[in-house]
Parts: C-alpha cells; structure tokens; sequence
C-alpha cells in the first residue's frame, strides 16, 4: 500500500481522534523510516558481501586495469598519459583510460558487482603527492570467493602485459616502485662475456634457486650475493639485466649514495623487495671506500655522504635482520676501493672479474652481428682489435659496430680507429 494512501486511511479512521492523528502519522512515518534503515543495515550485513583495497595496496593498480577491462561501457573515465621512449629514442605517448571516481557496475560471474572509486581530498602520498585512493567492490551474497577470483584474474592480466619482458623497480620512500615500462628481456646470448664466465654465473644462480630446502636443513641462511667487477663498459650491467630475463626476475635498482637512504630504510626495503626480483647495487665503491684507503685525506669517503652508515649496509646484507630469498648482485669497477668487510663470504658469495675483451669474445660478437660473414672474417677482426687496442671494452666494440652495420669489411679495415 502507498504511504499516502496508509495515512488517509488513518485519517478516515473514526477511532483515530483528530489530536492524536498528526502525531500518529508523524510517528508512523518516522518508525517506517528506521525500519526502512534497519532493514537495509541487516541486509547488507548478513545478505551482502564488500571488499576494500586501498591504493597502498600491490594489488591496486592490478585491479585498475581490471575494472577497465570489464567496465567497458561507463562514461566517466579518467586519464592517466605515460611516456615511453623505444630503442631507437623515439618517444611514444601512452594514453590509459580507467574509471574515474564514482560508482561503476560490472556484470561478473553471473551477478552485478558495484565497484566504487574513491579518492581522498585532504591525504595525499608525501612521495609522489597523488591524493590517496581506494576502490570497493559490493556484492550479493556472503561467498568470498568472487573476490579472490577478481583478485587471481587481475593478477594474471597484470602478468600476462609483463610477459616476455624485464620490470624495473627503483626505490620511492619506503616502497619499490615500477621505474618505466617493463622493458623486452633481453637474451643471454646477447650480451658476450668470457668463454664459460656467464655460464659460470647462471648456473650458480638457478642452483641457489632451485634448492631452498638445501639451505633450511643446514641452517644457512637463504640468500645470495654476487660481486662483478672490472673495467666500466665491459658488459657487467647488461649481463644482470640478461640474466633477469632468462631467470624470468625483475630488477630493483639502489643507489647507496641517495642523501635520503638511511638503515632502517635500507634494511626495510631489501625485506619488502618484490618477490622474484634481483636487487642490484650498482658502483658499490661511489658510496663507501676501504677504511684503509686515505683515512686522514678523505675521510668522508668511509663515513658515506648521506644517513646510511658503513655498518647499516653490512648489517641489512647479512644481520640478524636482513631478509632470505634473496639475490643481491653488487658492481664495481673499482674492487680494491672496497672494505674487505663488504664483500667477505656470506655477504658476497662469488666475485667475477669482468674484464675487457678476449680473442674468443671479439670473435663471437663479430658473428653475431655479421652472421654472414664467414668464420674466418671474425679471427681477422679479433687480431686487428687487439693489435691495434689491447685493452678494449665491449661497449666500444658495440660501438664500433654500429658504425658499420652493413659493411662487415669496413668494420675490419677501420678497426684502428675504434677509441676515437
């Protein structure tokens, strides 16, 4: 029955006397009001089911793509625009569309499902200054299941864009943030070390991998450092960022010598570094020097020039605190500016030398760019390089390359001008 024909039949009413009708009537609509209310409280309680993600959440940015993908037909969209510049430098611009805040309804396993965008207009991330978000999802039912069923499948979408391809993280406040786009992995084969040197490597690192219950039974703590050092731009860089892809790993970029690193930041964010994930530690020597080294000429050079101490590094390496699961890969092109602390066994399990390039080296990146070319092309390249330059890094030869992408012959004969 209407409410408005509810109150006339009050007031039709002859035992309904005319003093009490108006407060009768008021009453009865306040107490269909709250019964309205109650009733909606109960059933949303025990016949409706939420789920809240706030935006410091892993999984937000997953189920942003997510909604996008299933709520196709809204109209109130937002804008996020990205850059992304390719191999070649060219700069393409990105444009992702996502729900802006508000209510959506999607149609998921056979119910409607609202998702509410909410942003905050007071909070903002101190880091990036973006205002704080959070996204609901309401649904019917007491079954959690459709949840983690939005959760399993906006995981496995965020992984299928990533597949075939090397994430970057770079540390932002307390977090590891994606640095870029994921990029294309590059192959192992591209990046030509000394003959069994990169084999050397990837199998210790699969064997380490593959053998956490090794570690547990013999109560050795599970992780792994590895120390690459040498002359800089002999390939030591790329061949991390190789091996991520073959290992199927992203990598976490540090930099000891950030002013705003400090210990407890450092040994909170190797504890909270994606699973999965190679951290590496690039120009170790930049950040701290031997005690050894000029002690009294330069002693800021031990100290280190931001918060982090000498003794806060070596302690989130291997203390009591530092995390397991864990590879560390460190570089230097300076081992003997390094404290012996740093890098003794337990802190750094094996040390490589990455030097310049062999024979055999120069031989098998000739063949690799000129594939054509018949064997015997890439002895005479390798003899002329280093008769002409015995000291010569990959990153030079690459370089030289790329002067003559298709002249294999002009390649040979300009040889000795490659370090101009």
């Amino acid at each position: 029955m209407p409410l408005s024909d509810f109150v006339d039949a009050l007031k039709d009413n002859p035992y309904f006397g005319a003093g009490f009708g108006l407060v009768g009537v008021g009453s009865a609509i306040a107490l269909a009001r709250k019964s309205a209310q109650f009733g909606m409280i109960f059933f949303r309680r025990n016949y409706m089911i939420t789920l809240e993600v706030p935006s410091r959440d892993k999984s937000y940015h997953w189920l942003l793509s997510w909604i996008t993908k299933h709520a196709k037909h809204t109209q109130h969209l937002s804008v996020e625009t990205s850059y992304m510049q390719h191999e070649s430098g060219r700069v393409h611009t990105q444009f992702d569309f996502h729900p802006s805040p508000g209510n959506h309804i999607i149609w998921y396993g056979r119910k409607w499902i609202r998702v509410e965008r909410t942003r905050e207009k007071q909070m903002v991330d101190l880091h990036t200054g973006t205002p704080w978000e959070s996204v609901t999802f309401t649904a019917m039912g007491r079954n959690r299941d459709v949840f983690f069923n939005i959760l399993q499948e906006a995981r496995e979408l965020a992984l299928k864009q990533e597949e075939g391809r090397t994430v970057m993280y770079t540390a932002l406040g307390s977090e590891w943030r994606p640095f870029g786009f994921p990029r294309r992995r590059r192959p192992l084969s591209s990046v030509v070390l000394e003959q069994g040197l990169a084999d050397r490597i990837v199998d210790d690192v699969k064997e380490f991998i593959g053998n956490p219950k090794w570690y547990t039974d013999r109560g050795i703590p599970y992780r792994r450092g590895y120390l690459l050092y040498g002359p800089p731009g002999c390939g030591k860089s790329s061949f991390i960022t190789a091996l991520a892809g073959e290992l199927g790993y992203s990598i976490c970029l540090m930099s000891l010598s950030d002013r705003s690193l400090s210990d407890d930041r450092l040994n909170h964010l190797l504890s909270v570094a994606p699973q999965q994930s190679i951290i590496l530690l690039e120009d170790v020597d930049a950040a701290f020097v031997s005690r050894e080294l000029l002690p009294i000429e330069s002693p800021l050079a031990y100290q280190g020039m931001g918060r982090l101490t000498f003794s806060g590094l070596l302690n989130a390496l291997d203390g009591v605190a530092s995390s397991e699961a864990r590879i560390v890969f460190m570089t230097t092109n300076f081992i003997d500016r390094l404290d012996p602390a740093l890098i003794r066994p337990g802190r750094v399990d094996l040390k490589q030398y990455v030097g310049h390039c062999t024979h055999w080296q120069l031989t098998q990146m000739f063949r690799r760019f000129y594939p054509a070319e018949p064997a015997t092309e890439g002895d005479r390249f390798a003899e002329s390089a280093l008769a002409a330059h015995p000291n010569i890094s990959a990153a030079q030869v690459q370089g030289h390359f790329m002067l003559f992408k298709m002249d294999p012959t002009g390649s040979i004969d300009n040889v000795a001008k490659m370090k101009e």
